[in-house]
C-alpha cells in the first residue's frame, strides 16, 4: 500500500511541474529572425566597427606617403667680432634666412604611395573578412540555439511517452502482473529526461550571451526562439568552389595585396640606389648701404654604403617578397581545404537526414506504439518499450544534429566562396 501511495505522489508531482515545464519550452518573445541578426550584426559588431575604423585609418596613410617631406626654414643672425653688433659696419655681419626642400629621385614617391594604396587595400580585404567572420559566427550561434529549442521539445514529447509507460507500470503494478521496478524504471528515465532538459536550457543561455555579444548587444538582452529557417540550397561542385574561393575570398584579397605591396617595397629599395636632392634658397639682409645677398644651392646624399645598407634593404625586400608569395599560396590551400571539409559534411549530413528521416525516425516510432501497446496488454517488457523511446529520442535528436551541422558548414563555404558583404548587408 504505502508503495502504491509513493507512485502515485510521484506521479501527481510531474503532473504539477508539467504546465511549469511546458511553459519554459515556450516564449512571450517574437520569433528570433536570422536575416534581421545579421543585419544588425553587420551595423553594431565591435569587432566590424573595429575593423571599419583601421580600413578608414589606413586611406589616410596613402596622401601621407605620396607627399614631400617638410620644408625647412632656418633664420638667424651671422656678425663679426664679439664685442659689439656689427651689422652694417662689417660686410660678413648680417641676417640669415633660408628656405631648404627635399626632392625624392624620380619614382620614389610613387611607389611610396603605391606601398600605403595597396596596405590600405589589404585592410579593406580585411574589413570584408571580418564582416563574413561574424555573419558566420551569428549564423552558427542562431543555428546552435534553434538546436537546443528542438532538442528541448524533443525531451517533452518523449517524457510524455515515459508518463504513458509510467501509467501504464502502475496499472499492471496494481493488478498484480507487473513489478515495483518497471514503476522505478520509468521514474528513473524520466528524471533523466529532466536532466537532460536542463542541459539544454543551460545551452540555450550560453548561446544567448555568445549571439548577443557577437551581434554588439548587452549580455541580458532577451532574445526569442529561432525560427525554423528552410533548408538551404546547395548544388556546388567542389571544382566551382574552389574557383569562387580564388575569385570571392577576402583572405585570398588580403594576401594578394600584400604581395603587390611586397612587389612596390622591392622596387623601392632598388630606388634607394639613387640619390635624392636637396634645394636651398637663402637671403641675407644688411644695413647701412651694404648691399644684400642672396645664395642658390642644391645638395644630394652620397649612397656610398650601398653594400651594407641599399644591397641590405634589396635583399629584405626580396625576402619579404617570396614570404608573401608563400603566404599566398599557403593561404589558398588552407581555404581550400576547409571548404572541401565543409563540402564533405555536407554531403554526409544530407544523406545521413534522409536515413534518419525516412528510415530510423518512423521505425522507431512505429516500434514505439507497438511496445506501448504490448506492454500495456502484458505481451512487451518495460526495458523493451524504454529502450524505444530512448532510441526514437535520439534518431530525433541525430536528425536535427546533422541539419545544424549542413546549416553550419554551408555557412562556413559562404564565408570565403560569396560576394563581399557590404557595411548595410548587401552584396556586391
Amino acid at each position: 500500500m504505502a508503495i502504491r501511495i509513493a507512485a502515485l505522489l510521484t506521479l501527481i508531482f510531474f503532473l504539477l511541474l508539467s504546465p511549469i515545464f511546458a511553459g519554459r519550452g515556450q516564449s512571450a518573445e517574437p520569433p528570433l529572425g536570422l536575416s534581421e541578426l545579421i543585419e544588425e550584426a553587420l551595423k553594431g559588431s565591435p569587432e566590424i566597427l573595429a575593423a571599419g575604423a583601421r580600413a578608414q585609418a589606413s586611406r589616410h596613410r596613402i596622401p601621407q606617403a605620396k607627399s614631400l617631406p617638410d620644408p625647412m626654414f632656418m633664420f638667424g643672425y651671422q656678425n663679426e667680432g664679439f664685442d659689439r653688433i656689427t651689422i652694417g659696419e662689417e660686410p660678413n655681419a648680417m641676417g640669415m634666412f633660408t628656405l631648404s626642400q627635399m626632392f625624392y629621385f624620380p619614382g620614389k614617391r610613387a611607389l611610396k604611395g603605391e606601398m600605403a594604396t595597396r596596405d590600405s587595400e589589404g585592410l579593406q580585404a580585411l574589413q570584408d573578412a571580418t564582416r563574413r567572420k561574424v555573419v558566420t559566427r551569428v549564423k552558427e550561434l542562431y543555428y546552435d540555439l534553434f538546436l537546443s529549442y528542438r532538442v528541448v521539445e524533443l525531451i517533452q514529447d518523449r517524457m510524455a511517452l515515459f508518463g504513458q509507460v509510467e501509467e501504464a507500470a502502475l496499472a499492471r503494478y496494481s493488478s498484480g502482473t507487473g513489478t515495483q521496478q518497471e514503476v522505478v524504471m520509468a521514474q528513473t528515465e524520466k528524471y533523466m529526461l529532466l536532466e537532460r532538459e536542463e542541459m539544454q536550457r543551460q545551452k540555450i543561455e550560453a548561446f544567448q550571451a555568445m549571439l548577443n555579444a557577437a551581434v554588439g548587444r548587452a549580455m541580458d538582452t532577451p532574445l526569442g526562439r529561432p525560427a525554423e529557417t528552410p533548408q538551404t540550397g546547395f548544388d556546388a561542385t567542389p571544382e566551382e568552389l574552389n574557383a569562387l574561393v580564388r575569385a570571392n575570398s577576402p583572405e585570398m584579397k588580403w594576401k594578394e595585396k600584400m604581395v603587390q605591396a611586397a612587389e612596390a617595397k622591392l622596387q623601392m629599395a632598388n630606388k634607394e640606389y639613387f640619390p635624392d636632392f636637396t634645394l636651398s634658397a637663402g637671403y641675407y639682409p644688411k644695413n647701412r648701404g651694404l648691399p644684400d645677398m642672396w645664395s642658390l644651392s642644391a645638395s644630394i646624399n652620397l649612397p656610398i654604403f650601398y653594400k651594407s645598407k641599399q644591397d641590405q634593404t634589396v635583399a629584405e625586400a626580396s625576402a619579404g617578397l617570396s614570404e608573401a608569395k608563400r603566404e599566398l599560396k599557403a593561404t589558398e590551400y588552407m581555404l581550400s581545404s576547409g571548404v572541401r571539409d565543409s563540402y564533405s559534411m555536407v554531403r554526409a549530413a544530407n544523406r545521413l537526414m534522409v536515413l534518419y528521416r525516412d528510415g530510423l525516425m518512423p521505425r522507431a516510432t512505429q516500434d514505439v506504439q507497438l511496445g506501448l501497446t504490448g506492454y500495456i496488454s502484458g505481451k512487451t517488457e518495460a526495458l523493451t518499450v524504454i529502450t524505444r523511446i530512448k532510441g526514437l529520442l535520439d534518431a530525433g535528436t541525430l536528425y536535427w544534429i546533422q541539419r545544424t551541422e549542413r546549416e553550419k558548414a554551408i555557412a562556413r563555404i559562404e564565408a570565403v566562396t560569396a560576394p563581399a558583404v557590404l557595411p548595410g548587408g548587401d552584396q556586391k
